[in-house]
């Protein structure tokens, strides 16, 4: 092959096959809070294959500060689409906010999953290397190991609360899901607000396809991530869309003020339930 023929094949390559996004340097602000921290840890060991390659699904737990009753356990996924890798660094800038402000995770234990489709995110495509579009597997007796993975992490913990991050290409604002245990709608009005700080809010009476109100949805996909559908009481489930065509920095500080925002405001609910 002459030079001249090496050059337009390097250059279809690189039209038809994106180079692979990395998954260590996605996860290396994060891996260094873990050096440094007592709070944050690390949890290898949620391995699998694809083809001849091996993967592991990341995983991280954030202890927060002793509190006054039972430790609140709440799960934050990421990255179950390949391509939308602004929930995958807003789990890293969210954790640098613990570091600088622990008290708001006094009484929290964190356990936090900023990639949930390793092979979709090195791939930059929505879908896993299999094809198959992993927010439609759940609880629907998946093969795919990601799924499979994650659907043992929402056994084994039965996490209080649910929170998922997520990029839509075709909304003008931010908005989300809200699911499960009736105090979610009184944690997702409050989480909208403090996005809406950087992102306008998606107030269209339409959102993919569900009838809205104010930016919440209260219907859903069959498949997505969620608690286990045997799990009483039901946790507390909801879905953050940030818009695809915003500053990325932008959609990064909208998820961790709504993250910030939901922390807070369920700490509270708890102290008052026995009142209430």
């Amino acid at each position: 092959m002459n030079d001249s023929a090496l050059e337009i094949s390097v250059v279809t390559q690189r039209k038809t096959a994106p180079f692979r996004r990395s998954l260590t340097a996605a996860l290396a602000p994060i891996d260094r809070m873990v050096a440094a921290s007592s709070s944050l840890l690390a949890n290898p060991g949620a391995a699998f294959d694809v083809g001849a390659e091996s993967y592991q699904l990341p995983r991280y737990v954030y202890l927060g500060l002793q509190g006054g009753g039972d430790t609140l356990k709440i799960g934050v996924f990421a990255g179950v689409h390949g391509d939308e890798p602004e929930g995958v660094h807003a789990v890293g800038r969210f954790l640098s906010l613990l570091d600088r402000e622990p008290e708001l995770a006094r009484g929290y234990c964190l356990y936090l999953y900023p990639i949930c489709n390793p092979t979709g995110f090195e791939d930059r495509t929505r879908h896993s290397r299999s094809g198959k579009d992993l927010n439609r597997e759940f609880w629907r007796g998946s093969r795919e190991p990601e799924v499979r993975l994650l659907e043992f992490e929402l056994l084994a913990h039965r996490f209080h609360g649910i929170i998922s991050l997520h990029t839509d290409d075709t909304s003008p604002g931010f908005y989300g899901y809200a699911h499960g245990a009736t105090l979610t709608r009184n944690l997702i009005e409050p989480a909208l607000k403090a996005a809406e700080e950087f992102l306008p809010r998606n107030g269209n009476e339409t959102i993919d396809g569900f009838r809205a109100r104010n930016g919440i949805i209260r219907q859903g996909f069959p498949g997505v991530l969620s608690a286990p559908p045997s799990i009483r009481p039901r946790p507390f489930e909801i879905i953050l869309e940030t818009p695809h065509a915003a500053p990325n920095y932008l959609k990064e500080a909208a998820f961790v003020a709504a993250l910030r925002t939901i922390l807070v405001r369920y700490r509270e609910f708890i102290a008052y339930a026995p009142n209430l």
